[in-house]
């Protein structure tokens, strides 16, 4: 593969081979768990490490090394590992990180099963969190120790939208020899690459952009250290078992050929739809990096090559009134997730954050009227029009 492609053309043409078996223009699907050998001795060398055949799936598979080296070249890493879901992904990065009695400094707004996985899961084993305000990479140092194993963030965060100075908290935590975990779901390796601006780690829900068809739960950790990958996948995704199917893999393959062409559009809708909800009434404050009154604007022109396609908004209306208006949308969906076709909207106080209690909602920043979008790929004009019948069918109730 050539490295000096354009990022659009490396997730179309991924592998060294210029051709799968049998000529396919189309990988095929290793859709198998286990591998044969001609001779005893072939065991032997894999099991060593020998060679790079394949043993069993839930150690590798052909189609998921086809993964791996694609989103490898776009996030400008030298090593991955698939796992099951995005969670799968974060948990076992975390947990290679770290042992008990250590701890984990994280961002105050995270997705709600990352901050109860850090929060309450890895407490029972003995591993300490820190929640703290990452948008100002300055106040970190008071919170740096030898017991401190790993910074972990979202940039953007889920679901408001906040941005973290990857290159400055990479820059601040090397002297410790802290590792720095970066979530890069929102953004996508099209609009950002945190491993080039210092973090160790990366990690993705592969269900979310990299996939884009809302028809897969997948995950993906990658770094440039090669030891490490391989420490994280034969210890930790090995072990635990959350290994990512092949099929599924085939699929986030078929998804990473339009990444580009959806990214743009994804973001195109996106600043749309920011200019409808900033001049309605009923839109007391709108959450969008690619806003020029907002506070991340230049971070984002600084450290990404796009604002993204989420969009979040609080209303100035009551909870009930809140919910009547998104129960009104006619074309955009209610659900969970992001990322895919489809425009998705929730309240992530009720949905993707339910698990948080209400203090730290607060502290995330989310209120009961906080309302997340994630754009599809639908003519924005009309994803609009159906913003706005809904806000007019509410205030025409009143």
């Amino acid at each position: 593969m050539n490295d000096k492609y354009d990022f659009q053309t490396r997730t179309i043409h991924p592998t060294k081979t210029k051709n799968y078996s049998e000529h396919s223009l189309n990988p095929p699907i290793y859709q198998t768990s286990t591998f044969t050998f001609d001779k005893v001795e072939n065991a032997k060398k894999v099991m060593n490490f020998e060679n790079n055949d394949y043993i069993y799936t839930r150690g590798n598979n052909p189609t998921l090394r086809l993964l791996e080296e694609i989103v490898c070249s776009l996030e400008n890493a030298k090593a991955a590992v698939t796992f099951s879901s995005g969670m799968a992904a974060i948990s076992s990065v975390l947990l290679s990180l770290t042992k008990p009695h250590d701890t984990i400094v994280a961002h105050k707004t995270l997705y709600g099963s990352a901050h109860s996985f850090i929060s309450n899961l890895l407490k029972k084993y003995n591993i300490n969190a820190i929640f703290v305000d990452l948008t100002k990479p300055d106040t970190l140092n008071r919170y740096l120790n030898d017991n401190v194993k790993a910074i972990y963030f979202e940039t953007p965060s889920n679901p408001t939208l906040e941005l973290i100075d990857i290159k400055a908290v990479s820059n601040i935590v090397k002297k410790y020899n802290i590792k720095v975990v970066v979530d890069n779901t929102f953004a996508s390796p099209y609009f950002q690459n945190p491993l080039d601006l210092g973090a160790d780690i990366v990690v993705h829900s592969a269900t979310k952009y990299l996939n884009g068809h809302g028809d897969v739960v997948a995950g993906i950790a990658l770094s440039n250290d090669e030891n490490y990958i391989n420490y994280l996948k034969f210890d930790y995704m090995c072990e635990l078992g959350g290994t990512l199917n092949p099929f599924e893999a085939w699929l986030i393959i078929r998804g990473l050929k339009t990444l580009s062409l959806r990214m743009r559009e994804h973001e195109k809708n996106a600043i749309e739809l920011t200019k409808f909800l900033s001049n309605h009434p009923l839109v007391k404050k709108v959450y969008y990096p690619g806003l020029k009154n907002s506070k991340y604007y230049e971070l984002a022109k600084k450290q990404m090559s796009g604002f993204g396609g989420v969009v979040s908004f609080e209303l100035n209306t009551d909870k009930d009134t809140a919910e009547k208006i998104i129960d009104s949308l006619q074309l955009c969906k209610r659900a969970v997730s992001l990322g895919d076709a489809e425009t998705l909207v929730e309240f992530p106080a009720l949905m993707t954050h339910f698990m948080l209690t209400e203090q730290e909602l607060a502290e995330s920043g989310i209120s009961p009227v906080f309302i997340r979008v994630s754009l599809g790929l639908e003519h924005y004009l009309d994803i609009i029009f159906d913003f706005k019948q809904a806000f007019e069918k509410v205030t025409q109730k009143r």
